[in-house]
């Protein structure tokens, strides 16, 4: 089955194949710049630290509903152990098993692709069982520090949880961003709250999965056309799931990832950072969300912060 017309017209708008140059494996994260960053510091004015991620456990989000990821297992390999004979000082050891996307987490580009390729044009055979992704993997991606800008679309709305089938469109981002009283610019990081990740904290982690909100295939020519260097939200899914256009499924994956080059981010706990946005009616901040350097991963858990 073919990707349809509407999916490559849209390919080519946001494609950014090159505009790095041909060797290029960190797509928009080049937008993230010195001055950029030295924007973002300017940003806090409080200190206050915001977490934004679920914890790693064993009940966590996966449900089963994404073939082979599965919540972390923890196990203790070291108990108060006296290494180096009795009397000596003790010590405990974990150690865990998890994939990699289990929780909060950043996609790297080369967890989608399609028509047998990946960012920049490369080959998709380029990512093997035994070497991971040889181009583009997380371990690439440099220091994910920049000007974070919430994008509270729920909010605009009037509620605490968009509907699970409400497909997030650039008219809801305008919105939101004028909600915000900030515009995203060049080298921003945004984060898209709907409020699904409700279901979750209660308890409810199918309803979490399916249906779900989340972004529009429109999206990426909203994020292209303001050079958005990552972009982040509390799903599942990242996109609409089921998908609005029948039978496109993880189109938005394709397009962020494969043809704009741009990371992005799911399930991220979003609804600490609303509260605070809306009572210091600011939604701009500095966002520290650095991944985690797996060689050759396609993803990786991220533990960020947002410092108002």
């Amino acid at each position: 089955m073919s990707l349809p017309a509407e999916f490559h017209e849209i390919a080519e708008r946001v494609n950014n194949w090159g505009r790095w140059g041909a060797d290029d494996e960190i797509g928009t994260l080049n937008l993230i710049t010195d001055a950029v960053v030295r924007e973002a510091v300017a940003a806090v004015r409080t200190g206050l630290r915001i977490p934004l991620a679920l914890p790693l456990q064993q009940d966590g989000v996966q449900s089963g509903l994404i073939p082979g990821r599965i919540n972390p297992l923890h196990t203790m390999v070291q108990i108060n152990q006296e290494l180096f004979g009795p009397g000596t000082v003790a010590t405990s050891d974990d150690t865990a098993v998890l994939s990699l996307q289990t929780a909060t987490h950043w996609d790297a580009l080369t967890h989608a692709s399609h028509s047998g390729k990946i960012y920049n044009g490369r080959p998709a055979a380029t990512i093997t069982a035994h070497g991971g992704a040889q181009f583009s993997g997380i371990d690439k991606a440099p220091h994910i520090v920049s000007r974070g800008v919430l994008l509270d679309v729920a909010r605009a709305h009037g509620t605490d949880r968009l509907p699970g089938d409400h497909a997030v469109t650039p008219e809801d981002l305008d919105a939101a961003e004028e909600l915000a009283g900030v515009g995203v610019r060049a080298g921003d990081i945004v984060l898209v709250r709907t409020g699904q990740v409700q279901a979750y904290l209660a308890g409810d982690k199918h309803a979490y999965a399916y249906p779900s909100p989340g972004l529009s295939i429109r999206t990426p020519e909203w994020f292209r056309a303001r050079d958005v260097a990552a972009v982040a939200n509390d799903t599942l899914t990242f996109e609409i799931f089921p998908p609005e256009i029948e039978d496109l499924w993880l189109g938005v994956h394709a397009l962020d990832l494969v043809e704009m080059g741009m990371l992005q981010g799911q399930n991220w706990n979003l609804e600490k950072l609303s509260t605070a946005c809306a009572e210091e009616k600011r939604y701009s901040f500095l966002l520290s969300a650095m991944a985690e350097p797996f060689v050759g991963a396609t993803g990786t858990p991220v533990a960020p912060v947002a410092v108002l």
